[in-house]
Protein backbone atom coordinates (compact mmCIF):
# COMPACT_ATOMS: atom_id res chain seq x y z
CA UNK A 1 0.00 0.00 0.00
CA UNK A 2 3.08 2.84 0.54
CA UNK A 3 3.54 5.41 3.06
CA UNK A 4 1.59 8.34 3.55
CA UNK A 5 2.93 11.87 3.37
CA UNK A 6 4.08 11.94 7.16
CA UNK A 7 5.27 8.46 7.06
CA UNK A 8 7.87 9.04 4.21
CA UNK A 9 8.68 12.68 5.21
CA UNK A 10 10.21 10.78 8.32
CA UNK A 11 11.67 8.56 6.63
CA UNK A 12 13.53 10.82 3.68
CA UNK A 13 14.56 13.39 6.49
CA UNK A 14 16.85 9.97 7.97
CA UNK A 15 18.40 10.33 4.33
CA UNK A 16 19.78 14.02 5.24
CA UNK A 17 22.04 14.10 8.74
CA UNK A 18 20.08 16.38 10.86
CA UNK A 19 22.13 19.48 13.48
CA UNK A 20 21.08 18.70 17.02
CA UNK A 21 19.49 22.68 17.76
CA UNK A 22 20.93 26.46 17.22
CA UNK A 23 20.69 28.96 20.89
CA UNK A 24 21.20 32.46 21.14
CA UNK A 25 21.74 34.51 24.00
CA UNK A 26 21.32 38.56 24.66
CA UNK A 27 21.83 40.72 27.14
CA UNK A 28 21.38 44.53 26.83
CA UNK A 29 23.32 46.56 29.07
CA UNK A 30 20.85 49.65 28.20
CA UNK A 31 17.43 47.85 29.72
CA UNK A 32 15.99 47.40 26.73
CA UNK A 33 13.68 44.01 25.67
CA UNK A 34 15.62 41.19 23.82
CA UNK A 35 13.03 39.70 22.95
CA UNK A 36 12.24 40.78 19.69
CA UNK A 37 16.08 40.69 18.96
CA UNK A 38 15.84 36.57 20.11
CA UNK A 39 12.77 36.22 17.87
CA UNK A 40 14.53 37.20 14.77
CA UNK A 41 17.68 36.05 15.77
CA UNK A 42 16.15 32.26 16.35
CA UNK A 43 14.54 32.89 12.86
CA UNK A 44 17.73 33.16 11.28
CA UNK A 45 18.22 29.79 12.93
CA UNK A 46 15.23 28.27 12.17
CA UNK A 47 17.41 25.52 9.39
CA UNK A 48 19.18 24.05 12.83
CA UNK A 49 15.90 23.15 14.54
CA UNK A 50 12.44 22.99 12.98
CA UNK A 51 10.79 20.93 15.95
CA UNK A 52 10.01 23.16 19.07
CA UNK A 53 11.55 26.26 19.57
CA UNK A 54 11.29 28.91 22.89
CA UNK A 55 12.50 31.79 24.78
CA UNK A 56 13.08 32.59 28.42
CA UNK A 57 14.21 36.54 29.30
CA UNK A 58 14.64 38.03 33.17
CA UNK A 59 14.60 41.61 34.03
CA UNK A 60 17.82 42.60 35.61
CA UNK A 61 16.68 45.06 37.48
CA UNK A 62 14.14 43.67 38.99
CA UNK A 63 14.40 42.53 42.77
CA UNK A 64 12.15 39.04 41.96
CA UNK A 65 14.31 37.74 39.97
CA UNK A 66 11.21 36.47 37.68
CA UNK A 67 11.88 34.74 34.48
CA UNK A 68 9.42 34.74 31.67
CA UNK A 69 9.27 32.16 29.32
CA UNK A 70 7.40 31.10 26.07
CA UNK A 71 8.02 27.25 24.18
CA UNK A 72 6.53 25.05 21.90
CA UNK A 73 6.31 22.66 19.53
CA UNK A 74 6.38 24.72 15.51
CA UNK A 75 8.50 26.71 13.91
CA UNK A 76 9.65 30.09 15.07
CA UNK A 77 6.75 31.61 13.00
CA UNK A 78 4.15 29.20 14.30
CA UNK A 79 4.82 29.57 18.19
CA UNK A 80 5.83 33.05 18.81
CA UNK A 81 3.29 36.02 17.87
CA UNK A 82 2.70 39.70 19.00
CA UNK A 83 0.63 39.00 22.08
CA UNK A 84 3.25 36.73 23.74
CA UNK A 85 6.54 38.25 22.68
CA UNK A 86 4.84 41.42 23.76
CA UNK A 87 4.50 39.17 27.13
CA UNK A 88 8.22 38.68 27.34
CA UNK A 89 9.54 41.78 29.42
CA UNK A 90 13.92 41.61 30.13
CA UNK A 91 16.40 43.00 29.51
CA UNK A 92 18.91 39.34 29.22
CA UNK A 93 17.43 36.32 27.71
CA UNK A 94 18.21 32.97 25.81
CA UNK A 95 16.62 31.26 22.72
CA UNK A 96 16.30 27.96 21.49
CA UNK A 97 15.36 26.39 18.27
CA UNK A 98 15.51 21.91 18.76
CA UNK A 99 15.94 19.22 16.56
CA UNK A 100 15.92 15.97 18.31
CA UNK A 101 18.72 13.38 18.45
CA UNK A 102 18.40 12.76 22.29
CA UNK A 103 15.45 12.86 24.04
CA UNK A 104 11.67 12.57 22.20
CA UNK A 105 10.06 15.26 20.04
CA UNK A 106 7.40 16.70 22.80
CA UNK A 107 6.94 19.78 24.30
CA UNK A 108 8.63 18.93 27.73
CA UNK A 109 11.73 18.38 26.10
CA UNK A 110 11.77 22.17 24.27
CA UNK A 111 14.00 24.67 25.15
CA UNK A 112 15.03 27.00 26.60
CA UNK A 113 15.11 24.94 30.17
CA UNK A 114 14.54 27.25 33.31
CA UNK A 115 15.01 26.10 36.75
CA UNK A 116 14.57 28.41 40.23
CA UNK A 117 16.87 26.85 43.15
CA UNK A 118 18.21 28.84 46.08
CA UNK A 119 20.65 30.59 44.47
CA UNK A 120 17.86 32.24 42.27
CA UNK A 121 17.09 31.16 38.59
CA UNK A 122 19.26 29.52 35.62
CA UNK A 123 17.55 29.92 31.55
CA UNK A 124 19.70 26.91 29.74
CA UNK A 125 19.56 26.57 26.10
CA UNK A 126 22.23 23.63 24.89
CA UNK A 127 23.58 22.31 21.42
CA UNK A 128 24.91 18.80 21.05
CA UNK A 129 24.80 15.71 22.67
CA UNK A 130 26.87 14.30 26.21
CA UNK A 131 27.75 11.02 25.81
CA UNK A 132 27.85 10.58 29.61
CA UNK A 133 24.48 11.95 30.26
CA UNK A 134 22.90 8.58 31.33
CA UNK A 135 25.71 7.94 34.08
CA UNK A 136 25.23 11.89 35.39
CA UNK A 137 21.50 11.55 35.16
CA UNK A 138 21.80 8.42 37.13
CA UNK A 139 24.21 9.79 39.70
CA UNK A 140 21.80 12.79 40.43
CA UNK A 141 18.69 10.84 40.40
CA UNK A 142 20.27 8.89 43.25
CA UNK A 143 21.15 12.19 44.81
CA UNK A 144 17.27 12.95 44.62
CA UNK A 145 17.04 14.65 41.42
CA UNK A 146 13.26 14.74 39.54
CA UNK A 147 13.39 15.33 36.02
CA UNK A 148 11.24 16.80 33.80
CA UNK A 149 12.43 15.73 30.48
CA UNK A 150 14.48 13.30 28.94
CA UNK A 151 16.93 15.74 27.38
CA UNK A 152 20.71 15.92 27.98
CA UNK A 153 20.24 20.22 28.88
CA UNK A 154 18.50 19.09 32.32
CA UNK A 155 21.52 17.05 33.04
CA UNK A 156 23.62 19.81 32.61
CA UNK A 157 21.36 22.70 33.85
CA UNK A 158 21.19 20.11 37.27
CA UNK A 159 24.86 20.23 37.56
CA UNK A 160 25.16 24.05 37.16
CA UNK A 161 22.81 24.71 40.03
CA UNK A 162 24.52 22.10 41.86
CA UNK A 163 28.01 23.76 41.42
CA UNK A 164 26.82 27.28 42.05
CA UNK A 165 26.08 26.18 45.50
CA UNK A 166 29.60 25.66 46.53
CA UNK A 167 30.78 28.24 43.77
CA UNK A 168 31.73 31.88 44.05
CA UNK A 169 29.97 32.58 41.20
CA UNK A 170 27.89 31.23 38.48
CA UNK A 171 30.74 31.55 35.95
CA UNK A 172 33.02 29.54 38.14
CA UNK A 173 30.24 26.69 38.17
CA UNK A 174 29.33 26.15 34.37
CA UNK A 175 33.43 25.54 34.35
CA UNK A 176 33.06 23.12 37.20
CA UNK A 177 30.12 21.48 35.55
CA UNK A 178 31.72 21.70 32.21
CA UNK A 179 34.51 19.42 33.48
CA UNK A 180 32.04 16.42 35.02
CA UNK A 181 29.93 16.58 31.35
CA UNK A 182 31.48 15.10 28.65
CA UNK A 183 30.49 15.34 24.92
CA UNK A 184 29.54 18.19 22.31
CA UNK A 185 28.06 21.24 23.82
CA UNK A 186 27.42 24.77 22.97
CA UNK A 187 26.05 26.50 26.01
CA UNK A 188 23.94 29.32 26.65
CA UNK A 189 23.00 30.10 29.88
CA UNK A 190 21.17 33.12 31.32
CA UNK A 191 21.95 33.72 35.51
CA UNK A 192 20.31 36.79 37.01
CA UNK A 193 22.72 39.35 36.34
CA UNK A 194 25.22 37.64 33.74
CA UNK A 195 25.00 36.26 30.22
CA UNK A 196 27.08 33.39 29.52
CA UNK A 197 28.42 30.94 26.51
CA UNK A 198 30.42 27.37 26.68
CA UNK A 199 31.81 25.67 24.24
CA UNK A 200 33.27 21.73 24.45
CA UNK A 201 36.87 21.95 24.68
CA UNK A 202 36.36 19.71 20.88
CA UNK A 203 34.79 22.90 19.40
CA UNK A 204 32.07 20.27 18.05
CA UNK A 205 29.64 23.07 17.77
CA UNK A 206 30.16 26.95 16.83
CA UNK A 207 29.48 29.65 19.33
CA UNK A 208 29.84 33.20 18.46
CA UNK A 209 30.30 36.45 20.30
CA UNK A 210 28.54 39.74 18.49
CA UNK A 211 27.60 43.42 19.59
CA UNK A 212 25.20 45.91 18.56
CA UNK A 213 25.40 49.32 20.48
CA UNK A 214 25.34 48.41 24.02
CA UNK A 215 23.79 45.10 23.63
CA UNK A 216 25.78 41.59 23.54
CA UNK A 217 24.73 38.56 22.03
CA UNK A 218 26.16 34.80 21.97
CA UNK A 219 24.80 33.01 18.89
CA UNK A 220 25.43 28.86 17.15
CA UNK A 221 26.18 31.23 13.95
CA UNK A 222 27.09 34.51 12.20
CA UNK A 223 23.98 34.96 10.36
CA UNK A 224 21.86 35.20 13.39
CA UNK A 225 24.13 38.30 14.28
CA UNK A 226 23.66 40.12 11.21
CA UNK A 227 20.07 39.35 10.79
CA UNK A 228 19.64 41.43 14.05
CA UNK A 229 22.25 44.37 12.87
CA UNK A 230 24.90 43.22 15.17
CA UNK A 231 28.65 43.06 14.42
CA UNK A 232 30.69 40.09 14.53
CA UNK A 233 33.08 40.16 17.18
CA UNK A 234 35.04 36.53 17.73
CA UNK A 235 33.86 33.37 18.04
CA UNK A 236 34.15 31.51 21.26
CA UNK A 237 36.98 29.19 21.68
CA UNK A 238 36.70 25.55 22.17
CA UNK A 239 36.87 24.90 25.84
CA UNK A 240 36.04 28.52 26.39
CA UNK A 241 33.76 29.91 28.41
CA UNK A 242 32.66 33.64 28.27
CA UNK A 243 31.12 35.46 30.68
CA UNK A 244 29.12 39.01 29.80
CA UNK A 245 28.19 41.08 32.56
CA UNK A 246 27.76 45.24 32.57
CA UNK A 247 30.45 45.30 35.25
CA UNK A 248 33.26 42.97 33.36
CA UNK A 249 32.50 43.42 29.56
CA UNK A 250 33.39 39.84 28.34
CA UNK A 251 35.36 37.83 30.63
CA UNK A 252 36.88 34.73 29.36
CA UNK A 253 37.78 31.46 31.51
CA UNK A 254 40.14 29.39 28.91
CA UNK A 255 41.14 26.51 31.66
CA UNK A 256 39.42 24.04 29.43
CA UNK A 257 41.05 24.49 26.36
CA UNK A 258 43.85 22.57 24.76
CA UNK A 259 45.85 23.01 21.90
CA UNK A 260 44.44 23.17 18.52
CA UNK A 261 45.29 19.40 16.87
CA UNK A 262 43.05 17.93 19.70
CA UNK A 263 39.96 20.05 18.18
CA UNK A 264 37.51 18.09 16.58
CA UNK A 265 34.69 20.77 14.57
CA UNK A 266 32.21 19.24 13.58
CA UNK A 267 32.87 18.99 9.26
CA UNK A 268 29.10 19.14 8.54
CA UNK A 269 28.62 22.96 9.82
CA UNK A 270 30.98 23.74 6.68
CA UNK A 271 29.28 21.06 4.74
CA UNK A 272 25.77 21.23 5.19
CA UNK A 273 24.54 22.64 8.71
CA UNK A 274 25.10 26.04 8.65
CA UNK A 275 23.91 29.13 6.29
CA UNK A 276 26.42 29.57 3.70
CA UNK A 277 26.11 33.50 4.78
CA UNK A 278 27.96 32.38 7.94
CA UNK A 279 31.54 32.05 8.91
CA UNK A 280 32.53 29.16 11.55
CA UNK A 281 36.04 30.10 13.62
CA UNK A 282 36.57 32.55 11.03
CA UNK A 283 36.23 30.24 7.83
CA UNK A 284 33.50 30.99 5.26
CA UNK A 285 30.79 28.68 5.38
CA UNK A 286 30.32 29.77 1.35
CA UNK A 287 33.76 29.38 0.74
CA UNK A 288 34.20 26.17 1.83
CA UNK A 289 31.22 24.57 -0.36
CA UNK A 290 32.91 26.42 -3.22
CA UNK A 291 36.17 24.57 -2.98
CA UNK A 292 33.93 21.18 -2.62
CA UNK A 293 33.11 21.70 -5.47
CA UNK A 294 36.17 22.50 -7.10
CA UNK A 295 37.84 19.46 -5.38
CA UNK A 296 34.98 17.44 -6.78
CA UNK A 297 35.91 18.88 -10.52
CA UNK A 298 39.24 18.12 -9.78
CA UNK A 299 39.16 14.62 -8.41
CA UNK A 300 36.06 13.41 -10.13
CA UNK A 301 35.71 14.91 -13.12
CA UNK A 302 32.91 13.90 -16.29
CA UNK A 303 31.77 14.94 -19.56
CA UNK A 304 28.64 17.06 -19.12
CA UNK A 305 26.09 19.63 -20.26
CA UNK A 306 25.36 21.28 -16.80
CA UNK A 307 26.24 21.08 -12.99
CA UNK A 308 22.83 21.21 -10.86
CA UNK A 309 22.73 21.77 -7.36
CA UNK A 310 20.61 19.84 -5.34
CA UNK A 311 18.77 22.94 -3.26
CA UNK A 312 19.55 24.55 -1.18
CA UNK A 313 22.93 22.98 0.25
CA UNK A 314 24.34 21.57 -2.79
CA UNK A 315 23.92 25.12 -4.63
CA UNK A 316 27.64 26.51 -3.87
CA UNK A 317 28.97 23.02 -4.22
CA UNK A 318 27.58 22.94 -8.13
CA UNK A 319 28.48 26.55 -8.59
CA UNK A 320 32.32 25.34 -7.41
CA UNK A 321 32.16 22.67 -9.83
CA UNK A 322 30.95 24.37 -12.92
CA UNK A 323 34.02 27.48 -11.83
CA UNK A 324 36.63 24.75 -12.10
CA UNK A 325 35.23 22.42 -14.70
CA UNK A 326 34.12 25.13 -17.47
CA UNK A 327 30.74 23.61 -18.02
CA UNK A 328 28.18 25.91 -17.59
CA UNK A 329 26.48 26.37 -13.99
CA UNK A 330 22.19 25.56 -14.06
CA UNK A 331 18.99 25.18 -11.94
CA UNK A 332 16.95 22.33 -12.47
CA UNK A 333 14.95 22.12 -9.49
CA UNK A 334 12.02 24.31 -7.98
CA UNK A 335 11.78 23.90 -4.51
CA UNK A 336 8.40 24.66 -2.20
CA UNK A 337 9.39 26.97 -0.03
CA UNK A 338 6.58 26.70 2.17
CA UNK A 339 6.58 23.33 3.01
CA UNK A 340 7.06 22.65 6.35
CA UNK A 341 5.34 21.64 9.66
CA UNK A 342 2.45 23.55 8.41
CA UNK A 343 1.87 21.19 5.35
CA UNK A 344 -1.67 19.81 5.83
CA UNK A 345 -2.06 16.00 6.49
CA UNK A 346 -3.35 13.97 3.47
CA UNK A 347 -5.93 11.41 3.94
CA UNK A 348 -4.85 8.21 4.17
CA UNK A 349 -6.13 6.99 0.77
CA UNK A 350 -3.51 9.49 -0.58
CA UNK A 351 -0.03 8.56 -1.19
CA UNK A 352 2.54 11.06 -1.86
CA UNK A 353 6.63 10.74 -2.59
CA UNK A 354 7.35 13.72 -0.02
CA UNK A 355 10.28 14.52 -2.46
CA UNK A 356 7.85 15.83 -5.14
CA UNK A 357 6.13 17.66 -2.31
CA UNK A 358 9.38 19.65 -1.71
CA UNK A 359 10.94 19.22 -5.25
CA UNK A 360 10.58 19.27 -8.85
CA UNK A 361 12.69 18.80 -11.77
CA UNK A 362 12.84 22.16 -14.76
CA UNK A 363 11.82 19.94 -17.41
CA UNK A 364 13.24 22.41 -20.35
CA UNK A 365 16.27 22.91 -18.17
CA UNK A 366 17.37 18.90 -18.05
CA UNK A 367 15.85 17.58 -21.29
CA UNK A 368 18.88 15.85 -23.77
CA UNK A 369 21.23 17.62 -21.53
CA UNK A 370 24.16 15.20 -19.50
CA UNK A 371 23.69 16.99 -15.88
CA UNK A 372 26.06 16.60 -13.30
CA UNK A 373 24.11 16.73 -9.62
CA UNK A 374 26.02 17.79 -6.77
CA UNK A 375 24.43 16.81 -2.99
CA UNK A 376 25.96 17.42 0.07
CA UNK A 377 25.48 14.01 1.26
CA UNK A 378 23.79 10.74 1.01
CA UNK A 379 22.53 8.50 4.00
CA UNK A 380 20.66 5.89 3.13
CA UNK A 381 20.22 6.75 -0.65
CA UNK A 382 16.48 6.85 -0.82
CA UNK A 383 16.17 10.29 -1.63
CA UNK A 384 18.89 10.46 -3.78
CA UNK A 385 17.24 7.51 -5.70
CA UNK A 386 14.21 9.54 -6.10
CA UNK A 387 16.11 12.71 -7.39
CA UNK A 388 18.04 11.02 -10.14
CA UNK A 389 14.57 9.33 -11.43
CA UNK A 390 13.08 12.69 -11.04
CA UNK A 391 15.77 13.95 -13.56
CA UNK A 392 15.29 11.29 -15.79
CA UNK A 393 11.62 11.50 -16.21
CA UNK A 394 12.45 14.92 -16.87
CA UNK A 395 14.40 14.04 -19.82
CA UNK A 396 18.16 14.07 -18.68
CA UNK A 397 20.33 11.92 -20.77
CA UNK A 398 22.69 11.13 -18.10
CA UNK A 399 22.71 11.98 -14.64
CA UNK A 400 26.25 12.10 -13.09
CA UNK A 401 25.94 12.04 -9.14
CA UNK A 402 28.56 14.10 -7.25
CA UNK A 403 28.34 14.44 -3.64
CA UNK A 404 30.61 17.16 -1.56
CA UNK A 405 31.11 14.56 1.64
CA UNK A 406 33.32 11.42 1.71
CA UNK A 407 30.81 9.14 2.03
CA UNK A 408 29.28 7.63 5.58
CA UNK A 409 30.56 4.92 7.36
CA UNK A 410 30.39 5.18 11.12
CA UNK A 411 26.95 6.91 13.15
CA UNK A 412 27.64 10.05 14.73
CA UNK A 413 27.01 10.29 18.62
CA UNK A 414 27.65 14.45 19.10
CA UNK A 415 24.46 15.58 17.90
CA UNK A 416 24.03 14.64 14.48
CA UNK A 417 21.95 12.09 13.49
CA UNK A 418 24.07 9.52 11.07
CA UNK A 419 22.65 6.04 12.24
CA UNK A 420 24.14 3.31 12.79
CA UNK A 421 26.38 1.19 10.32
CA UNK A 422 23.89 -1.12 9.07
CA UNK A 423 21.49 1.90 8.00
CA UNK A 424 24.27 3.90 5.77
CA UNK A 425 23.80 3.07 1.95
CA UNK A 426 27.68 3.47 1.73
CA UNK A 427 28.32 0.30 4.34
CA UNK A 428 29.50 -2.84 2.86
CA UNK A 429 28.47 -1.38 -0.49
CA UNK A 430 30.96 -0.32 -2.86
CA UNK A 431 31.01 2.77 -5.04
CA UNK A 432 29.74 0.92 -8.39
CA UNK A 433 26.95 -1.03 -5.71
CA UNK A 434 25.87 2.73 -4.10
CA UNK A 435 25.55 3.97 -7.67
CA UNK A 436 23.76 1.12 -8.56
CA UNK A 437 21.17 1.82 -6.03
CA UNK A 438 20.27 5.15 -6.41
CA UNK A 439 19.87 4.85 -10.67
CA UNK A 440 23.16 6.96 -11.45
CA UNK A 441 25.34 6.72 -14.40
CA UNK A 442 28.15 7.66 -12.58
CA UNK A 443 29.20 8.74 -8.91
CA UNK A 444 31.81 10.46 -7.63
CA UNK A 445 32.28 11.69 -3.40
CA UNK A 446 34.72 14.08 -1.95
CA UNK A 447 38.26 12.98 -0.99
CA UNK A 448 38.69 12.87 3.03
CA UNK A 449 42.03 13.95 2.30
CA UNK A 450 40.66 16.83 1.11
CA UNK A 451 38.55 17.92 3.66
CA UNK A 452 41.30 19.98 5.92
CA UNK A 453 42.09 21.80 3.32
CA UNK A 454 38.27 22.76 2.39
CA UNK A 455 38.80 24.48 5.69
CA UNK A 456 41.70 26.36 5.48
CA UNK A 457 43.55 23.86 7.62
CA UNK A 458 41.03 23.80 10.95
CA UNK A 459 41.07 20.20 13.25
CA UNK A 460 37.89 18.64 11.91
CA UNK A 461 36.45 15.85 13.50
CA UNK A 462 35.96 13.16 10.33
CA UNK A 463 34.37 9.73 12.57
CA UNK A 464 31.52 9.35 10.67
CA UNK A 465 33.76 9.12 7.30
CA UNK A 466 36.41 7.27 9.37
CA UNK A 467 35.68 5.83 12.46
CA UNK A 468 38.31 8.03 14.17
CA UNK A 469 36.67 10.24 16.38
CA UNK A 470 38.50 13.02 18.36
CA UNK A 471 37.40 11.71 22.05
CA UNK A 472 36.11 8.16 23.02
CA UNK A 473 32.53 7.57 21.62
CA UNK A 474 30.32 5.86 24.12
CA UNK A 475 30.03 1.96 24.15
CA UNK A 476 26.59 1.69 23.49
CA UNK A 477 23.98 3.74 21.64
CA UNK A 478 22.83 6.80 23.70
CA UNK A 479 21.47 8.82 20.98
CA UNK A 480 17.72 8.16 21.86
CA UNK A 481 14.61 6.98 20.67
CA UNK A 482 14.78 9.05 17.34
CA UNK A 483 15.44 6.14 15.53
CA UNK A 484 13.47 3.58 17.07
CA UNK A 485 10.43 6.44 15.73
CA UNK A 486 10.96 6.33 12.29
CA UNK A 487 12.50 2.80 11.71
Amino acid sequence: MGQNYFEQEAYDRMDKPGEECGVIGVYDFQGRNVASDIYYGLFALQHRGQESCGIAVSDTKSQQRKVDSHKDMGLVNEVFNLENLGQLKGDIGVGHVRYSTAGASTRENAQPLVINYVKGTLGVAHNGNLINAAELRRELEYTGAIFQTTIDSEVIAYHIARERLHSRTVEEAVVRAAKKIKGAYALVVMSPRKLIGARDPFGFKPLCIGKRDQAYFLASETCALETIGAEYIRDVLPGEVVTISPEGGIQSDRSLCQPEEKVGRCIFEYIYFSRPDSQIDGVSVYNSRIDAGRFLAMDSPVEADLVVGVPESGNAAALGYSMQSGIPYGVAFMKNSYVGRTFIKPKQSFRADGVRVKLNAIKEAVNGRRIIMIDDSIVRGTTSGRIVSMLKEAGAAEVHVRISSPPFLWPCYFGTDIPEREQLIAYNRTLEEIRDVIGADSLGYLKVERLEEMVQGLSICKGCFTGKYPMEPPKEDIRGDYYDRIK
